[in-house]
Order: structure tokens, then sequence, then C-alpha cells
């Protein structure tokens, strides 16, 4: 059997780690063609030195000279490249059949498209990429033949529960209902809220996630973005996106069929589950996750999500009934408010404000292509700026 070659953008992070871990689980299936980080140069020399990848990328020039000469002392024969299209150069390289894109934020989108637009199978970790590309990312999906498979928990929970014929879904689906755990701050009074503190906020209760995805899960904005995401996956309305409470992310999601069957995907909170999915789809591999024990697991509860106390979630719907472009304008917004948030320039309870007045100061203009895209994310981000 010919093992699959791996591209991992974002090999650094939570997911690229997984990504990693699963892999190693299968050395007779799976090659590691490509590694990339942004910036952390000690830990992308060691998975470098672990995996003998041929390419490794960094899109600063300073970060790629420090790990180049780090693995030239070190004997290691991995070529680095660097620069703004590094990424999208791995990610479409002939000598790659399958991409992980883990890469955090906007800066995810430019070479998600390149993987697509090559026919890779690429396997989407990177939500913003859809949220911010839309019609275009999906439109580039379709025109490369490329193999889409999500890695979100719960698009995978949505994917798995759904046949491998992507022309019956729209036959099927009554509605899907997307789950959340409601984070650190589900039972909180939300008037106590401004004075939470970041370390607070990336507490997550169930999952072990990177800090700028952990305050999403905090405020709700996570499932507003995987809300948008759901939408282009599965090709939806709006009002066929439903999203409830459960604090303990067994049920990771669920389809609802026209005959109102309930279809669910459980399983511990582990994200080697999706990886491992995505990786070896239509088949199933070990992942490493422990086993769900339904005789020691607790009950399972729903919830409403609040609109008071999570007021960011039901942006989603907004930016979604809005004009190509607004759900560009959205991300863009929160990545600026959560980077101040973290960095001690704004309130917890004040990321929302800076969403919401985003959402109604900036229009989108055209957008019909990725520099037209990454034109309205720069606009956007200097708006929120000035708001901050």
């Amino acid at each position: 059997m010919n093992r699959q070659r791996v591209c991992v953008l974002g090999s650094t992070g939570s997911i690229g780690v997984n990504t990693l871990d699963v892999l190693a689980r299968h050395p007779d299936r799976y090659e590691v063609v490509a590694l990339s980080a942004m910036s952390r140069v000690d830990e992308l020399l060691a998975q470098c030195l672990a995996w003998q990848p041929r390419f490794a990328a960094m899109p600063g020039r300073e970060a790629a000279a420090r790990l180049r000469e780090r693995l030239r002392e070190a004997g290691c024969r991995t070529e680095v490249l660097d620069g703004a299209a590094a990424l999208a150069e791995v990610a479409a390289h002939p000598d790659v059949d399958t991409v992980m894109a883990a890469i955090v934020g906007a800066a995810g989108l430019a070479p998600a498209i390149a993987a697509a637009r090559a026919g890779k199978r690429l396997l989407l970790a990177n939500k913003e990429a859809i949220v911010v590309g839309g019609a275009l990312f999906m439109h580039a999906v379709e025109e490369g033949g490329a193999t889409l498979l999500p890695i979100d928990s719960e698009h995978s929970a949505i994917f798995q529960c759904l046949p491998e014929d992507r022309a019956t879904w729209h036959e099927r689906i009554d509605h899907i209902v997307l789950t959340a755990s409601g984070g650190p701050f589900r039972q909180r009074d939300p008037k106590t809220l401004a004075d939470v503190t970041p370390d607070q906020a990336c507490a997550h209760p169930n999952w072990v996630m990177g800090r700028k995805i952990s305050v999403d899960s905090a405020t709700m904005m996570n499932k507003a973005l995987e809300v948008i995401e759901a939408r282009w996956l599965f090709n939806l309305t709006p009002e066929q996106i439903k999203v409830l409470i459960h604090p303990q992310s067994i049920i990771h999601s669920m389809v609802v069929c026209r005959d109102q069957s309930v279809l669910a995907q459980l399983g511990t909170p582990d994200m080697r589950v999706p990886i491992a999915y995505g990786l070896s789809f239509p088949e199933r591999i070990t992942s490493g996750a422990s086993r769900l024990d339904l005789l020691t697991t607790p009950s399972l509860t729903f919830e409403e999500a609040d609109a008071v106390r999570f007021p960011g979630l039901h942006l989603s719907w907004q930016a979604l009934r809005g004009p190509e472009g607004t759900t560009t304008v959205l991300n863009a917004a929160n990545e600026v408010a959560v980077d101040a948030f973290l960095n001690g320039r704004l309130r917890f309870d004040r990321i929302h404000a800076i969403n919401s007045q985003c959402l109604a100061d900036v229009q989108p203009g055209d957008c019909g292509s990725i520099e037209s895209l990454l034109d309205l994310d720069a606009r956007t981000r200097d708006h929120a700026r000035r708001l901050v």
C-alpha cells in the first residue's frame, strides 16, 4: 500500500500536534512531507528532527532563517521555505496528497484555497478559511476536484452521520444541531464578565485548545463561526442550523432527518477522533483516544443557547443574512478583539461590542477574489483596532 503523503499546516498548534500523534500510530500508512509554523522555531525544529520532512515552511523570513541555520547545524536536510507564498507552495506541492489545514485565523485562507485548487485531500480544521472565503473557497474545492473533510468535532460529527453520497444530503436533512459545551462561563452571571482574565477565559472545562479558540469558546464566537462553516460545508440555509448547549461534550452534533429521525455522533472529547477519521475516510483507524464508557458517562443534558449570556453566537445568523463578505468582517473584527483581550487592552465583555460595531460600520464591497477578501479583512482589522 502506498503511503499517504501529508502536509500539516500549523503543525506546532494543538490540532497539528494531535495530527502528528495520530500519524505516528500509523507509520505504514502515512508519510510527513511538509510541516509549517508561524513563529515557533523551537517546536518546529523538534518536529523536523523527529519527522525529517522534505519541507518546512515559515512565512516570516527571520524565523525561517533561524530554523534553517539550526537544521543545518543538526544535519537535517529539510528544506526551509519562507515568505508570504511559502504556505501555499507546500499545500499545493505535487508530492503532497493530504493537507491538514490547521492554521489559526484568516492567515489560513490562501494556503487552504491553494490546496483546494490543487485537488488535495483537504482536512479543514481552520474554520476561518471557509468563514472568510465562503463561496470563493467552495468554488475552489469544486474547481480543483478536492476532497473536503471537516475536522472540527461538530462538523465531523455531522459528516459522519451523513451518507458518502453528498448528492443525497439535501433530500435527507431537515436541520442540523451543533452542540456547544457553553465554555467556562456557562453558569456565570453576565454582569460579572467584565472582570474575566485571559487565563480564566482559556480554562475550558472539556477541551485542551489554543488560547484564541479557547476565548472564542468562552464567548461562543467559536460556535458562531461553526454555524457559518456548516452553512457552506453542508449547503444549508441559516434556518437549518440550530445550536444547543450540551455541557458534557459527549454528543458532538446531530442531524435531524426529514422523517424526524435524529442521528448523533458520540465520543470522548478528544480531537484525535475527527483527525483520524479525516485522515482515513472512508475507513476507520485507531486514534489514541480513550473509549467512551456509557456506564460511567454522566447524564447527558441540554440547555438553550442564551442570547443574553452569549450574544456573539447570534451574530452568525445576522452575518449569513448580510451581503457577501459580511462573515469576513465578523471574523476579522473578532480576531482583533480577542487579541486585544488576550493582551490586556480590552475587557472580555467588550469583545461582542467590537464585533457588532464592525458589522454595522464596514461595508463588504467586492468579494470575488482572495485579494479582495484579504483587503476587506485588512480594512475591518484597521477599523476594529481604532474601536479598541
